[in-house]
């Protein structure tokens, strides 16, 4: 099965980084990377832009197979060089990353960087029923454990999560419009507290002025007295 995710981003930075998750290494798939970072690169400009427009490029590619089985590495990074002397390019504007799941052996005890978190994660969300309290800290990996199990879901749990999500989100807007209205009332309670302190001292449209009241409401004060 010729699997694979594309995932598009936008760094604070400008650059953008296009993600992939591979399965497995098809024929044209080393190829097919290059494109994607190449074109990313290029489309970024209108007919007759300058070039100084071009923002870096990142392609990030996971996969599920060791696609560099010489390199001693989890992670490798690729630039452009020359080719003798191996000098790096004027501009590092295109960058390949690889990530090789297979590569990386560490146990849920010897994960140190955030790094380590995610790349683990990667390897066996799968198999995890719930996120480790040592990757729980992280609040976006648990944000993706919960996509995860999403898509493992039946159309009937998934109908039951989104009521779920609804009703929450319901109670959460209740409790919202509650405390506005609350916050409302009191405030208007402090404008017709003043606005009674003040009906001997100054006229109706200066008293609604100074507390937001209406004159018709500063009108009803003065006929309660």
């Amino acid at each position: 099965m010729n699997c694979y995710l594309d995932v598009r981003v936008k760094l604070n930075n400008e650059q953008t980084v296009i993600i992939e998750m591979q399965v497995l290494n098809v024929e044209g798939f080393e190829k097919r990377i290059l494109y994607n970072a190449a074109k990313a690169y290029s489309i970024q400009l209108d007919q007759g832009q300058s070039y100084t427009l071009l923002d870096p490029v990142i392609a990030l590619t996971i996969t599920d197979f060791e696609m560099f089985p010489n390199l001693d590495k989890i992670i490798s990074r690729f630039i452009l060089k020359e080719k003798d002397f191996l000098v790096d390019y004027l501009i590092y504007d295109i960058e390949l990353v690889f990530v090789e799941l297979p590569k990386f052996g560490k146990k849920l005890e010897e994960l140190e960087t955030l790094t380590d978190k995610w790349i683990y994660f990667l390897k066996n969300a799968k198999s995890l029923e719930l996120v480790p309290e040592q990757m729980g800290e992280v609040p976006a990996i648990q944000k993706a454990f919960e996509v995860a199990n999403r898509a493992d879901l039946t159309r009937e749990e998934l109908e039951d999560l989104e009521h779920q999500e609804i009703y929450i989100q319901d109670q959460r807007n209740a409790t919202i419009k509650a405390v506005k209205q609350a916050v409302k009332q009191a405030v208007k309670e402090k404008a017709i507290a003043i606005a009674k302190g003040l009906l001997d001292v100054l006229d109706e449209a200066t008293i609604a002025q100074t507390t937001g009241l209406s004159i018709e409401e500063v009108q009803k004060l003065k006929q309660a007295r």
